[in-house]
């Protein structure tokens, strides 16, 4: 960036500026935050505001980044209940919750089976290549023309079952 008298002043009205703001911060960390606003916490955050509720813990922040020893008991606990209670993504599930999801895994369990049943129902015969006398005669062809005769069915001391795998026909 290119450094000029104009920028310098710039900078220092910039900074000037930010002086309030910084004030203003360091006097809200100075005092402890009001009882009244931290009463009962956990059962009002969930009703508050958003703005509100970032607004307190922005301030408890603040006050949480300078001495410990000065928080209040009331401060400490807010601050513990907010970042790590029980609301928002940690709330507890309403009841019931575990029946709904048991009640819908069976339910898709139940139309997936009844969609293979009738999928299974209404498809073609099984195939004249899928009986096992039609794969020992395909075993018998390879053997005629020596197919694969390394590791193979036409391979010496070969004790593999070759392309039989279905049972007989009528089973």
């Amino acid at each position: 960036m290119l450094r000029t008298q104009a920028t310098s002043v710039l900078r220092k009205g910039a900074l000037v500026r930010s002086l309030p703001a910084v004030a203003f911060r360091a006097a809200s960390t100075a005092h402890a935050i009001s009882n009244p606003t931290l009463a009962n916490i956990e059962k009002r955050w969930e009703g508050m505001p958003l703005q509100e509720q970032a607004d307190l813990w922005m301030a408890l922040r603040d006050r949480m980044k300078g001495s410990w020893t000065e928080l209040t008991v009331q401060e400490k606990k807010a601050a513990y209940w907010i970042a790590f209670g029980p609301h928002g993504p940690r709330a507890v599930d309403p009841p019931g919750t575990n029946a709904r999801i048991a009640w819908g895994v069976a339910l898709g369990l139940g139309a997936s089976f009844a969609i293979f049943a009738t999928i299974r129902a209404f498809a073609k015969p099984v195939p004249a290549t899928m009986t096992k006398e039609y794969q020992e005669a395909s075993n018998e062809l390879l053997k005629q023309q020596k197919a694969d005769p390394i590791t193979g069915i036409s391979s010496e001391g070969y004790t593999g079952k070759g392309q039989v795998q279905s049972p007989p026909k009528g089973n």
